[in-house]
Order: structure tokens, then sequence, then C-alpha cells
């Protein structure tokens, strides 16, 4: 079975002094992906032919779009070789990588998130689902990481941890979550916030097994506000 993991694929260096524009990169974003913006302010691309379909879409307002794009053309082309491949089977491939937009906060001073469902099938038994979160502080005009979304010296992951696995419960999750995946920073780097909540995205075989399928979960931001930076 083939299996192309675009998450893989996206190099901390291809966004290296890409951040210090995102209004100008906003302009062009959806342009350098040869998409087009329909009346809803979302920017579409559509290629399709004998060897596979490729579906992008994202809000065109994200403020900082350089590392967006530039992650989209990674997992654009490394789809694309994988499609064209003299040795590829059970074509056409099929890829869908769909942003949806997330906001908190007042106009200009909050917060803009766009998580990346990313849908793929490359002849294997079963498709595969990623997820891919960027956001980003409109009042510091800076990225918004893990990291820095918490007050230095707070212990998130103390309340996050419980609260994601009542949410799972709650929403009939057989599969407990393994504390030492849970525990575990690395796990929660997708995420969106909104003025009620921090989602979590989790994406296929990463916080559960790989049956599980991608996991979404909920964290009242009342419960973490206080550590916020944000």
């Amino acid at each position: 079975m083939r299996i192309f993991r675009p998450i893989a694929l996206f190099a901390v260096a291809a966004v290296a002094g890409v951040i210090a524009a995102p209004s100008a990169a906003a302009q062009t974003g959806c342009a350098d992906l040869q998409g087009t913006v329909g009346p809803d302010q979302m920017c579409r691309v559509h290629v399709e032919n004998r060897a596979y379909t490729l579906d992008l879409s994202f809000p065109n307002d994200y403020p900082d779009q350089a590392p967006l794009v530039a992650y989209l053309t990674q997992v654009r082309d490394g789809f694309v070789n994988v499609a064209e491949d003299p040795d590829a089977y059970n074509l056409p491939y099929e890829l869908d990588a769909d942003g949806a937009g997330y906001g908190s906060g007042l106009p200009g001073i909050g917060t803009r998130s766009v998580v990346f469902t990313i849908w793929q099938n490359v002849g294997g038994v079963r498709p595969q689902t990623f997820y891919q979160a960027f956001n980003w502080n409109l009042g510091k005009n800076a990225p918004i990481t893990f990291d820095t979304l918490f007050r230095p010296g707070t212990k998130p992951l103390d309340v996050i941890y419980p609260e994601i696995d009542r949410y799972l419960q709650r929403q009939g999750m057989i599969y407990p979550v393994p504390p030492a995946e849970a525990t575990d920073p690395a796990k929660y780097q997708n995420f969106a916030l909104t003025d009620d909540s921090l989602i979590f995205f989790f994406s296929q075989g990463e916080l559960l097994p790989e049956s599980a399928g991608p996991v979404q979960a909920t964290v009242p931001r009342a419960v973490v506000a206080p550590m916020l930076a944000v």
C-alpha cells in the first residue's frame, strides 16, 4: 500500500523568513496556487486529469498566507509526484485539502486560524486524513504556536488532557487516550481559537490508534483562559 503523508512534507525551512509581510502574501496567495477567489472569499484550486483529482481551498483573507501557500505547494507537489510516478496504480488518485477559518476577539486585535482537513487516496486500501493548522495573532502581527499560545511558566496540558479525555468519552470514543501521548506537546500543534473554545485536531494515528480515524476535541476557552497569552 502506498502512503503519502503530506504532513511530513512540511519543512520548517519552507516558512523561515516569510512571515514578515502577511498583507502582501495575502494579495498573491491564491494566484500563486493558480486558484480563483469566489464570492464567499474562499480561494479554490481544482485540477482533474486521468492521473488525479486535486482540490485545495482556504479563506482568502487569512492574514499570513506565505507559510500557508508554502505548505499547500509542498503537499500538492508531493501528491502530484506520486500520482505521476510510472509505477502508480489504482488511478486516479485524489487529494482534498479543505481549509476552514476560525476567529476570536475583536477585529484587528484578535486571532485568526485556518485548519486544513487533508483527505487523500493514493491507491491504498483506506484513504488517509490529516490536519494542518495555521494561527495568527492580529494584535501582535505574529504567528501563534502551541508554545506561544500560553503564558510562560504555565502547565496547560495538566488542564487540557483531562478536558480532552472527558470530551472524547462524551462523544462515545471507545479508545482511551494514552497518558504518554496525551501529555506530549508535539501532539497539540494543530489547533484553532474561537471566542468560546480551544479546538484541537489530531491526525489519523497521531493521538489514538489509526483505526479511530482523525479526531477533533474541544476545550472550553474559559478553562484555559488564565493561562492564555493571546
